[in-house]
């Protein structure tokens, strides 16, 4: 299925979110999503279907002052 993942388009066999992040190699524990706009806490995620179109933001905490 064709999803956009921050802001760039891919191609993914996966159906949710939980399984989306392991393909698309987003294995740190320390991530935030947003599915379409809409913030997806780490316990919905195995829950979370994904279809066609969708559109996921990953971030990753940064460091720094």
């Amino acid at each position: 299925m064709h999803i956009t993942v921050n802001a760039k388009p891919h191609d993914i066999s996966a159906e949710t979110l939980a399984a989306a992040l392991v393909e698309l190699g987003f294995t740190s524990a320390a991530i935030a999503t947003a599915l379409n706009g809409q913030f997806v806490p780490v316990p919905a995620r195995e829950a979370t279907h994904l279809t066609a179109g969708d559109r996921l933001e990953v971030l990753a905490p940064m460091q720094g002052g």
